[in-house]
């Protein structure tokens, strides 16, 4: 084993490298052959060589002997060429083959652009915090022109002087809802089922299991419907159309609306909030039946509650106020989403790269709008009294 590493090696080509000092000039002799299969000597340790004392102040080279080169001989001389800046030594390039002074010329010729190495920063927490208060702050005029600009495209439809293709639009709807069914049913059935089960765990302890359909009727009623139907349709529409709209973005669709007289606002994002907006609160009514539903099978497959029960109880817990509580939730909740996911779509950038950031951002901010405006609106049911 040993004798055959060995002889492996010496069947490899072979590359040398020889100093000699003449006065202020250090002179490098290459030797053999510089390939990217050979066995090569170290050009770092030149470095001693070049801080000795006299100092050196020209660096030659001595090619004569050298036999073949390929990429890696100008990989090295580059590396060479750094180091030698910086100790601020001339090198004198005359005696390297002519192929590599033109690769080097070359090299040298497009300077790096300046922020393509990424800097390795270490902020001061308080410093990220500032950045992303900054980020915050400058969001809230672009959010307020955002909503302006679409109020005066939602005028023009209430005056009829809107332009838009209402085909597009009922495609819209379309998408919206009844494309939306499965993955709302399939979500909303899973939520009542878990409620359910959640619930029952404390309920058997004190003999009440029948309650388990006061529960889950008032939480899919006036909570689960709305929240969990608006988080579905902000991973699901609202980044297709920040996908959309940011797409037309990049291959400059939208310009060309604006050049031959149509407003983006009114011929793109209008429709599509509006189509959202009306959807999702019909949505929101669904998945309250669907939940209840899948709190209805764990209850009676389950917990020896009849179907009659179950739907006794669930009526008496249950008024024309709690729905009207959660119709409310989905209503601001399809605002929100389809305001998120069209704004993020019209700030897109001009890369595909961006398009991706466009959708990703919609859901987090649907998300994190539907979230706040949540918790406001329950605080204000309970002051109210609803």
């Amino acid at each position: 084993m040993i004798a055959k590493a060995t002889a492996a090696q010496e069947s490899k080509p072979q590359g040398a490298v020889e100093f000699s000092r003449e006065g202020d000039t250090l002179r490098l002799e290459l030797a053999g052959s510089w390939t990217i299969n050979a066995a090569l000597p170290s050009l770092r340790s030149i470095e001693p060589k070049l801080q000795s004392t006299p100092p050196v102040r020209r660096l030659a080279f001595d090619t004569r002997r050298l036999s073949d080169w390929d990429s890696i001989l100008l990989t090295s001389l580059l590396h060479l060429q750094e180091m030698c800046a910086r100790l601020q030594i001339e090198i004198d390039q005359t005696g390297l083959p002519g192929g590599v002074q033109r690769l080097l010329a070359l090299a040298s010729a497009v300077p790096e652009r300046a922020g393509v190495r990424r800097a390795e920063e270490d902020e001061p927490f308080l410093v990220r915090v500032g950045k992303l208060g900054l980020r915050a702050a400058a969001e809230i005029p672009v959010l307020l022109t955002f909503v302006g600009e679409s109020a005066v495209a939602f005028a023009k439809l209430l005056r009829g002087r809107a332009r838009f293709r209402r085909v597009e639009f009922f495609l819209l709807l379309q998408q919206c809802g009844a494309q939306a069914l499965p993955i709302v049913s399939l979500i909303s059935f899973l939520s009542g089922l878990i409620l359910a089960f959640v619930g029952a765990a404390q309920l058997r302890q004190f003999g009440a299991e029948i309650y388990v359909a006061n529960l889950v009727g008032l939480g899919m009623a006036r909570e689960m419907g709305a929240m969990m139907t608006a988080v579905i349709m902000a991973g699901r529409t609202g980044a297709a159309f920040a996908a959309q709209l940011g797409t037309m973005t990049v291959n400059q669709e939208i310009e060309a609306l604006r050049t031959t007289g149509l407003s983006p606002m009114e011929f793109l994002v209008m429709p599509r909030m509006l189509a959202l907006a009306l959807m999702i609160p019909l949505l929101t009514i669904y998945s309250d039946f669907i939940g209840m539903l899948g709190g209805g099978v764990v209850g009676v497959a389950a917990f020896d509650i009849s179907l009659t029960q179950y739907y006794e109880q669930t009526r008496g817990a249950l008024t024309l106020s709690d729905f009207w509580a959660g119709l409310i939730k989905g209503t601001v909740f399809g605002i929100l989403v389809s305001l998120a996911g069209c704004l993020r779509g019209m700030q897109c950038g001009r890369d595909a790269a961006a398009v991706g950031q466009a959708a990703t951002s919609a859901v987090v901010t649907a998300i994190v709008w539907i979230v706040v405006a949540d918790a406001i609106l329950t605080v204000l049911y309970d002051v109210l009294g609803i």
